[in-house]
């Protein structure tokens, strides 16, 4: 158990607890019905608290994930492999590490009972199209052409969207992110093969 300081709740602790409080919330009211107020009320904590955590209603959904991305387009940023394709099968593949069921699995597998069906769409969107200038990037660095290389950077973008919301449809620890993303680009590698 972290002890509390006079600061307050461990960091962890309150990241934890305004992320089941807006899950509960979206559950109970939906989405778009949920305010930040909502959710640090049910929380109990402050707005200042939930801004020190989040930037926005969104990020308590798509946290995790966005973790991981900034980490995939670091990498792909400073590779220098020869192979692109083995370089970006294994940097979407380190996508999954650590990535443990959190909120953005809980929303999208309950999204139609959470009214959230368009902020994932939209907050989803907007993930996909930094990957895929990142994927691009790599692949134009390797030499594919601009065309070339911005398909092959959207198709991989959207494998990884997929496969992370296949994994969350699947169930809390009934599959692996790192299986499914596997999965994932497995397809796209045949498709350009």
């Amino acid at each position: 158990m972290e002890p509390v300081s006079k600061q307050g709740r461990p960091k962890a602790s309150s990241r934890e607890t305004l992320s089941e409080a807006a899950c509960e919330l979206f559950l109970e009211k939906g989405y778009d019905a949920t305010s930040v107020s909502d959710i640090t009320a049910r929380a109990g904590v402050s707005r200042s608290s939930f801004f020190n955590y989040f930037a926005a209603k969104s990020d308590v959904i798509w946290s995790g994930f966005d973790k991981r991305l900034e980490r995939l387009i670091s990498e792909l940023s400073t590779s220098t492999r020869d192979d692109v394709r083995v370089d970006v099968r294994d940097a979407i593949v380190r996508f999954a590490d650590g990535f443990a069921p959190d909120a953005l699995a809980l929303v999208m597998s309950n999204a139609a009972a959470m009214d959230a069906e368009a902020d994932l769409e939209r907050e989803g969107s907007l993930r996909m199209v930094r990957m895929a200038a990142a994927l691009s990037s790599r692949f134009a660095r390797a030499g594919s052409d601009e065309l070339h290389a911005a398909i092959l950077g959207a198709a991989y973008a959207a494998a990884v969207l997929s496969a992370t919301q296949r994994w969350a449809l699947d169930g809390s620890g009934r599959s692996l992110l790192s299986d499914r993303l596997g999965q994932a680009v497995a397809a796209v590698e045949a498709l350009v093969a």
